[in-house]
């Protein structure tokens, strides 16, 4: 494992304990990369509750309630979708924040609008707070999957500070 993906869920795990709250993933282009970086942590049973990997729009609307309409209007890579996973991982789990990514990793299914390398990133906190970030990254696959785990630990402990 990428020792700088290492260090920032070790971090997580520490402001998460020490506020005795547990998260949740909800996860779409990096298709669980979030909760296995996480679970790589000894002890992280503690701060972390559970992983949705829903990939296909089906998966997030069976897993995490996402619209139909939210999908079919915005596309699953949006701010709209972003939230709704948000709202949907806190409300299937004991969790008391969430984080989300959904995006295009290539090396397909980019548009002039979306292009590769777009994603949509998320932050909830019980009862209310919410953050979200659209980033493009470079590169391939794996890198762009990479710059999103790096990207979406980072910005939890930027929260959660």
């Amino acid at each position: 494992m990428n020792e700088e993906i290492y260090i920032l869920a070790e971090r997580l795990g520490r402001l998460l304990s020490a506020k005795s709250m547990q998260i949740a993933a909800a996860e779409s282009c990096t298709g669980g990369g979030i909760a296995k970086a996480i679970t790589e942590v000894p002890g992280s049973s503690g701060w972390f509750d559970r992983g949705f990997v829903t990939y296909s729009n089906l998966a997030k609307q069976q897993m995490l309630g996402v619209s139909e309409q939210t999908l079919s209007e915005f596309g699953a890579v949006s701010d709209v979708t972003i939230r709704e996973m948000l709202i949907g991982a806190l409300q299937h789990s004991s969790a008391d924040c969430a984080i989300a990514v959904s995006g295009i990793a290539g090396p397909g299914g980019g548009t002039p609008d979306k292009p590769v390398g777009t994603v949509y990133f998320g932050w909830i906190q019980k009862p209310d707070i919410i953050e979200t970030s659209q980033q493009l990254f470079s590169g391939n696959r794996y890198e762009i999957r990479t710059q999103a785990v790096v990207y979406a630990l980072t910005m939890a402990n930027q929260v959660m500070k």
